[in-house]
């Protein structure tokens, strides 16, 4: 019933229930034109598969899966158990990047240390992009960076599915898509590069939050293009589980106080992290169950304008139309 009202909401065009009568400014863009986005309140191996499959993208030649393997136990991150059906299914290699930081991801050794900690390289073989070396790809908007820092390995990859754990942020307001393709895929020196916007590789700046906030969406854009040639492809999944106010890269998280709402997909970076957010603000709360915090957390960081600039360059379209797979027939 929950779901019915969260999907409800978002085809009336309003941020929430309450919304529709206070006229908050806050408004879903689900409209029926734009991109398609998948959903499933089923969180589930079978349900990231059949999402997946939604999709109607074939894998081809050597496949990466961007996750984050989480900076400690207590991170929220994707379980292996959850993603291994998946990862197995295309024959996936579980891809990351070193941590700018010095965490438990902070370098090479002990980042395979985690990765082991965590099972992840039980299910698949995992390839950490920069361990050896980095290159550059090329960007789109200047506006404050002029290239993305990656991983070598990453033209090693013919496909590319974009795994996120979607949930809030410390410095973005939230994590999806869009920071998994950008801070995700950018190596140590890239994430400063990119948190700096364009300022140095050594070092986290001291940059304007939104221009952090456009550098991620120029990144994001950066890695997309990058798999968008011939040869290659690219799509993106969000689950909407253990949705903390922080990062995965936390390594002690707030708990999290909203409930899982499921799993989206779509060939669209952009519509997809706006699908969630407007999932997120049109939250009806109940006991034990609120979205004001991460709300709350968006706002502060002004973490929309990610999404809102990603469409200005032209990565995607905040527009979409969702089609709910548990009910295709009727979407609410």
């Amino acid at each position: 019933m929950k779901k019915n009202i969260f999907l409800s909401a978002l085809l009336c065009g309003c941020a929430s229930l309450s919304a529709c009568a206070s006229g908050e400014t806050y408004t879903s863009t689900n409209d029926g034109t734009g991109s398609t986005v998948y959903f499933t309140s089923e969180i589930s191996p079978e349900a990231l598969v059949n999402i997946f499959e939604a999709l109607q993208v074939e894998p081809k030649g050597k496949v990466a899966v961007k996750i984050s393997t989480g900076e400690s136990e207590k991170s929220h991150h994707l379980d292996p158990a959850l993603i291994k059906d998946l990862v197995q299914k295309v024959n996936g290699t579980l891809v990351e990047c070193n941590t700018f930081y010095k965490g438990n991801r902070g370098d090479t050794e002990t980042h395979y240390k985690t990765v082991a900690e965590r099972g992840y390289d039980k299910i698949a073989p995992v390839d950490i992009m920069d361990g050896i070396d980095t290159i550059h790809i090329m960007v789109k908007d200047n506006k404050w960076i002029h290239y993305d820092i990656v991983g070598k390995t990453l033209p090693d990859y013919d496909f590319m599915i974009n795994l996120a754990h979607f949930k809030g942020h410390q410095m973005g307001g939230f994590g999806g898509v869009l920071k998994n393709a950008s801070i995700g895929v950018a190596s140590a020196a890239g994430k400063a590069y990119i948190h700096s916007a364009g300022q140095t590789e050594t070092g986290w700046g001291n940059a304007d939050q939104d221009a952090f906030l456009e550098s991620m969406a120029a990144a994001a854009q950066g890695v997309h293009d990058f798999f968008k040639q011939p040869g290659k492809d690219i799509v993106y999944i969000n689950v909407m589980n253990n949705m903390s106010v922080d990062c995965d890269c936390n390594g002690n998280p707030a708990a999290p106080q909203l409930a899982n709402m499921g799993i989206l997909a779509s060939t669209d970076p952009v519509a997809l992290d706006k699908a969630c957010l407007d999932l997120v603000f049109a939250h009806e709360d109940a006991e034990g169950d609120t979205a004001a915090p991460l709300i709350e957390r968006i706002r502060k960081m002004h973490g929309t304008h990610t999404v809102d600039y990603a469409e200005e360059l032209g990565l995607g379209t905040t527009h979409y139309t969702l089609v709910n797979l548990d009910n295709p027939t009727n979407a609410d």
